[in-house]
């Protein structure tokens, strides 16, 4: 298992494995907002990608983006992978809709954080999952 950054899970935690990606889930309730983390070692770029791992992290982003789509309210999906602040190769799935706290804007840089109460994200975590597991059969 190739370590997670620590910067990555100060705003997130793991919560299910993907084939290739651990999966996190970002705590804050603004947005339902998926990191897809390959595990492979030394992967900073997409483009250090054996090619298929490159088309199996390509399938799990457009699992979770589908995933995402269907939480009521969600508009758009909107999808990332910057690696400015973590050079470790992640890729946000973010759900958004008009009139969430950054639109029409990016998520990226918008102060504060609304973290999930009791077992809020547990349940947004099993019911994306979900939706992922039955999208591959």
């Amino acid at each position: 298992m190739t370590p997670l950054d620590p910067a990555l899970t100060r705003s997130a935690a793991p919560v299910f494995d993907l084939p290739l990606s651990a999966v996190l889930l970002r705590d804050d309730t603004r947005w339902p907002w998926l990191i897809l983390v390959p595990r492979r070692p030394g992967l900073t770029a997409l483009h250090d990608l054996a090619p298929e791992d490159a088309h199996a992290l390509m399938r799990e982003i457009r699992a979770a983006s589908r995933a995402l789509a269907a939480e009521p309210g969600v508009a758009r999906v909107n999808v990332g992978a910057l690696g400015n602040v973590v050079a470790q190769l992640h890729v946000h799935v973010v759900g958004r809709w008009p009139g969430d706290p950054a639109w029409p804007g990016p998520v990226w840089g918008v102060e504060g954080r609304i973290p999930y109460a009791g077992d809020a994200r547990a349940a947004l975590a099993a019911r994306l999952h979900a939706r992922i597991n039955s999208d591959a059969e």
